[in-house]
């Protein structure tokens, strides 16, 4: 299954994708019944996630009904879509792709666990929402396609082997992140990060354009993962990458935090981000090498698309503050 949030008339409401469609359960309901109160759910994506598998069986119920009585349905290309939820919180893994690490200045993966930051729901923008590049907040404004994973059932301490039961499902986020402001260095010329500096502000966490559930991806480990900026491949790389796999994020971060529905693991980006080709940060690529060039950093009029098999394409513009 396939969800979408999308505005009608100023509200948010949630939708099934169907072929090239989004079946609207409350529409469905309200036109010929047969759905009853627990269509209710479907005004809010966390509440979906929070009543399924029942809603999940709704919203069957409701692409049914709408496919054989042709009501609650609008064409998605027409639809006004939104990010699909606003997480609660965002737990961010970061260094999960040794490409990634290979591409950048301090890029040792020795740890025993993941590196870790949190974003929040202010931070959340639609698919098709603009970027906000601040020149007062940074100069080097990057892009980073990232699965992300939906949580689905509450849990703590969760074992490696029953995490994936915890999943609902997954979407894609782009980590946009401020590279001047995340690498800090010494005064001997090594360097640190400051990721909260780096990654938390207005318009850095693009989501969608849907959820996928898990009956739809079955195994997070085999996705394509790609982006692009102005129709130029950046990213293009495979989630079984990875270095800590979806199933031990889940196990790992419940350490630390009760997982609640509503809450959202990104899963860290594969190489090819501007970053690696600037020297002054630590990046460890020449320019122009056929991925990324030299001055690749986001800028006003830049499009920027992520795109994960499966769930679909991000598709943001840079604007200017």
């Amino acid at each position: 299954m396939k969800y979408a949030t999308y505005r009608r008339n100023g509200v948010h409401r949630v939708g099934i994708v169907d072929g090239a469609d989004l079946v609207d359960p409350q529409s469905v309901e309200e036109t010929v019944g047969g759905l009853g109160r627990e269509v209710g759910w479907f005004a809010d994506m966390t509440e979906v996630i929070r009543h399924a598998p029942r809603s999940r069986e709704l919203a069957a119920r409701a692409v049914a009904i709408s496919a054989d009585r042709g009501v609650g349905r609008l064409a998605l290309d027409e639809a006004e879509l939104c990010a699909p939820m606003l997480p609660s919180t965002i737990l961010c893994a970061g260094s999960n792709y040794l490409s990634h690490n290979a591409e950048k200045a301090s890029s040792d993966t020795s740890g025993k666990e993941p590196e870790f930051f949190v974003k929040t729901a202010d931070c959340v923008v639609g698919p098709h929402d603009d970027i906000v590049h601040d020149p007062v907040l940074t100069r080097k404004l990057d892009g980073e396609v990232e699965l992300a994973v939906v949580i689905g059932k509450p849990g703590r301490h969760i074992p490696r082997e029953r995490a994936l039961e915890h999943v609902f499902g997954y979407t894609i986020v782009n980590d946009v992140t401020a590279r001047d402001r995340q690498v800090r260095f010494r005064p001997d010329g090594s360097s640190w990060y400051e990721l909260g500096r780096g990654k938390v502000f207005d318009t850095s966490a693009p989501v969608g354009p849907f959820i996928v559930d898990t009956d739809g991806i079955p195994d997070p480990q085999d996705l394509g993962i790609r982006s692009w900026v102005n129709g130029e491949l950046r990213q293009n790389s495979h989630t079984g990458q990875m270095i800590w796999t979806v199933a031990e994020l889940v196990h790992v971060f419940s350490m630390n935090l009760t997982l609640r529905p509503g809450m959202m693991i990104i899963t860290g980006t594969p190489s090819g981000t501007a970053w690696s080709t600037d020297k002054e940060l630590g990046g460890k690529w020449s320019g122009g090498n056929g991925i990324v060039p030299a001055s690749g950093y986001l800028r006003p009029g830049d499009l920027i698309e992520c795109e994960i098999d499966g769930i679909g394409r991000l598709r943001n513009r840079v604007v200017a503050a």
